[in-house]
């Protein structure tokens, strides 16, 4: 009974200095995470002869709060945040769509060349950006969005990550609640909008979350697509912020900060699900 004693002291302290070594390892890794967001912030309300200062500054000798007026007067940043809002909500939505149904139809309905039509499909993560870039330049040229916002709205909406993480989600969503509803008569859409997505929305919020990530700090494809500032989104603002031979980097960072705020909302609202999703959903194959 003693060495049964001192065997479960032993294993407790062994799995509390486990737990304390995990925790430790987290909260230096969140520490590492966070310092970017910190160093943002601190650069953008430092005085100017701070930034450059060496040693660097860890903490500001003085705040200067009004940094953040003066880098969104020195463009139309309430127009960029409007187009960008723009296109990443109707990015989201119709992407989002896509996917599932897509997903819906790989996973769920027999048909000649599936798993053909799904590896062709997958085999486009494999080839970069660069490479569709011009193609699909000159497709939206002819289509006459070229410099519209849904010229950087429809292009990127059907990806193949969304539609991977969708059919192996599905997949595992039973066939006989599909075949249930059928014989009650509903629908394919009524299936779809009863039966698959209420089962799916950690799915829903891994999907939403990429999206707006994605689409809302996506600089390349607006860059291309868009030559009238009327239409400029908030990456394409703060790149205008570059002078040519001086970088004000107060104004930089303190219009950057402000930027991530929607993105960082979005992933607060989600972020429940989206763990439960990112743990559940087609990783797994």
């Amino acid at each position: 009974q003693m060495n049964d004693s001192g065997r479960m002291g032993m294993d407790k302290r062994k799995y509390f200095l486990l737990k304390t070594l995990i925790f430790l390892f987290m909260f230096v890794a969140a520490l590492i995470a966070l310092f970017p967001f910190y160093w943002m912030f601190v650069t953008a309300v430092k005085p100017v002869d701070e930034i450059f200062a060496f040693p660097p500054k860890l903490w500001p000798g003085e705040f200067i709060w009004s940094n953040f007026a003066t880098a969104l007067s020195r463009a139309p940043f309430g127009i960029y945040f409007r187009n960008s809002f723009i296109v990443t909500t109707l990015s989201t939505l119709i992407t989002v769509c896509i996917n599932l149904l897509a997903g819906f139809a790989f996973a769920k309905y027999k048909f000649k060349g599936k798993e053909f039509f799904f590896m062709i499909v997958l085999s486009t993560l494999m080839i970069p950006l660069q490479v569709t870039m011009i193609p699909v330049f000159v497709i939206a040229s002819k289509l006459g969005i070229r410099n519209t916002l849904w010229g950087v709205i429809i292009p990127p909406c059907a990806e193949a990550l969304g539609l991977f993480l969708s059919r192996q989600f599905i997949s595992d969503i039973p066939d006989g609640l599909l075949e249930a509803g059928r014989i009650d008569g509903a629908s394919e859409f009524t299936i779809f909008t009863k039966i698959i997505l209420p089962n799916v929305k950690p799915l829903i919020s891994v999907l939403v979350i990429f999206t707006v990530m994605w689409r809302w700090n996506d600089l390349q494809w607006p860059l291309i697509m868009l030559s009238n500032e009327k239409f400029y989104t908030v990456q394409l603002g703060l790149s205008n912020l570059n002078g040519a031979q001086y970088v004000n980097w107060n104004d930089m960072m303190a219009a950057s900060l402000i930027s991530v705020i929607p993105v960082l909302t979005v992933f607060l609202i989600f972020q429940k699900q989206f763990v439960q999703g990112v743990a559940s959903s087609g990783i797994k194959g």
